[in-house]
């Protein structure tokens, strides 16, 4: 079987083929192949926001929902705008790093933000 019928999410095997759409029974997971080429390309291009763009250094992004703030009874409540943001490694998920006023420094996900 070749890459482009193996699942992007799961690397299963096990995918078929209905009508323009491939899917993958063990994951759930559904793609066409035309679209899964031009997919793959892009996303090795860094950190995506939630909505598909390219985030870089010194931009600034809005949080789409409240966030707990771990060790803290403080929340980050969506819609905060948060400026000049650091891009890092993601070892545990975290891949921005930021200061947001009242709250300090901190790690957020970019899965929980947008681009401003």
């Amino acid at each position: 079987m070749t890459d482009a019928t193996r699942c992007p999410a799961c690397q299963s095997e096990h995918a078929y083929q209905d009508r323009d759409l491939w899917i993958c029974p063990e994951c759930g997971h559904e793609w066409s192949a035309a679209s899964s080429a031009v997919a793959e390309a892009p996303a090795d291009a860094g950190v995506r926001d939630a909505h598909g763009n390219v985030l870089n250094d010194g931009d600034s992004v809005i949080v789409m929902k409240d966030l707990k703030v771990k060790g803290s009874s403080s929340v980050v409540k969506g819609g905060t705008k948060v400026r000049n943001i650091r891009l890092q490694d993601a070892t545990d998920g975290h891949n921005i790093a930021c200061k947001i006023d009242g709250i300090g420094a901190m790690n957020l996900k970019s899965e929980f933000v947008k681009k401003a």
